[in-house]
């Protein structure tokens, strides 16, 4: 126990001054949060003191890092889940899914067109090429939304079409990452057990079908039906306990438990002041104490030394390049044939590029079921950080900056 606690001080010192850094860049905060996972793994720490490492960092002790750090994600994406505004996804579907559509199948095409060849050279052996496929498109495609929203936040364009065009665009494609995730998940059959692929399926369908048609109109049923109480501190601790059982039965179908999460969150009655209530009471035990153990665990996965020869950089470049390529040609594709300018065009495809923490915890995953190769993590790490480090610096070349800023207003005429 003395040891976890020494750990969680050192990882939580090193996450506020690297977030703290960070935002005095420019930078989101998450960005800071990687580095500083980074700094405390082998890559820097176990490289200059790698005896002192050892003994602060021992491989044995990652499980309970893991254990801690998984029930944050658990409730982190359940956040995530809940902040989806899905009414406003249908009244705008065909512009959401048009917009999106080319921010996910441009750079999911990038990674299917590189998996031979990653495959051949960096995948553990037994990874089948439809799962890795799967994993190398969704890890690509993906937007980190919760990194974007604090973006356009911190900018006060969260309302602006931008913003708005922005956020539709990144709820879309945690839906299609997260579903594609699950059947990557099935396929590769590793997260929950020796479950054959058809009853992995058939659960899963079942999962779907119980939280989709029978728990969501349920519990919106309740809620209305009690005129929208207040958030006590009990009805805290059962939602919460529903998201863990969520969470499980995911787990136990053969999906990975955050995909339970995520659609506990997606199922959640929309009602503001509990969502506000929520936020504020999770989002600072979450935040603050166990996603920083996450990102350590990934600081400890990214090994930078195994990338040592021009031929590894070589790649490193070719991965960051086609999932720059992908995610902002498509969503500049996408923008231009909708009849923006090529300002806000080119703006929206660097607030699609915002990869962060949600890539990170895709990346995790297919480590963690053996989909990718330590070499690869650390190559995908490398693309994840500096995809988000462009963000803020593209929207600075345009003009777009925060709302004090003497910067001309967000273009809207067609060009």
């Amino acid at each position: 126990m003395t040891l976890l606690l020494v750990q969680m001080s050192i990882v939580l010192l090193v996450a506020v001054v690297c977030g703290r850094l960070a935002r005095k860049l420019g930078q989101a905060r998450v960005v800071g949060e990687i580095i500083g996972g980074i700094l405390i793994g082998p890559s820097v720490f176990g490289r200059f003191a790698p005896h002192l490492s050892a003994n602060l960092f021992p491989p044995s002790s990652f499980p309970q890092l893991e254990m801690l750090s998984t029930v944050g994600l658990v409730l982190f994406l359940f956040l995530i889940g809940m902040e989806l505004d899905y009414a406003q996804l249908y009244r705008q579907r065909a512009t959401a899914i048009a917009a999106s559509g080319m921010s996910i199948l441009l750079p999911f095409a990038m990674g299917a067109i590189l998996a031979h060849s990653l495959r051949t050279r960096f995948a553990p052996h037994g990874i089948g090429n439809i799962p890795f496929v799967l994993f190398l498109g969704i890890a690509m495609s993906i937007t980190a939304f919760p990194v974007l929203a604090r973006i356009l936040e911190e900018r006060n364009l969260q309302s602006s079409p931008l913003g708005t065009t922005a956020i539709l665009c990144a709820a879309v494609d945690d839906v299609v990452a997260w579903s594609l995730l699950a059947i990557a998940l099935a396929l590769i059959g590793e997260a929950g057990g020796p479950a054959s692929l058809p009853s992995r399926l058939i659960g899963l369908a079942a999962y779907l079908f119980v939280m989709l048609g029978v728990i969501r109109p349920l519990a919106a049923k309740l809620v209305n039906r009690r005129n929208n109480p207040e958030l006590s501190l009990e009805l805290l601790g059962l939602i919460v306990a529903g998201v863990l059982l969520s969470a499980a039965a995911t787990d136990k179908i053969g999906v990975h438990p955050l995909f339970g999460a995520f659609l506990a969150g997606v199922c959640f009655p929309r009602i503001e002041h509990w969502q506000i209530a929520i936020r504020e009471r999770l989002d600072m035990l979450v935040s603050v104490l166990l996603l920083p153990l996450f990102f350590a665990l990934t600081g400890m996965r990214t090994r930078l030394d195994l990338l040592n020869g021009s031929a590894m950089w070589i790649w490193s470049g070719i991965v960051l390049a086609a999932a720059i390529f992908g995610k902002m040609g498509g969503a500049v594709i996408a923008a231009r044939w909708t009849g923006q300018s090529w300002r806000n065009a080119i703006a929206l495809g660097a607030l699609l590029n915002t990869r962060g923490l949600v890539e990170l915890i895709v990346l995790n995953i297919a480590y963690n079921v053996g989909a990718f190769s330590p070499t690869l993590f650390t190559m995908m790490v490398v693309m994840a950080l500096v995809t988000t480090m462009c963000t803020a610096p593209v929207l600075n070349l345009l003009g777009i900056r925060d709302g004090k800023s003497k910067a001309a207003p967000l273009d809207h005429a067609h060009a």
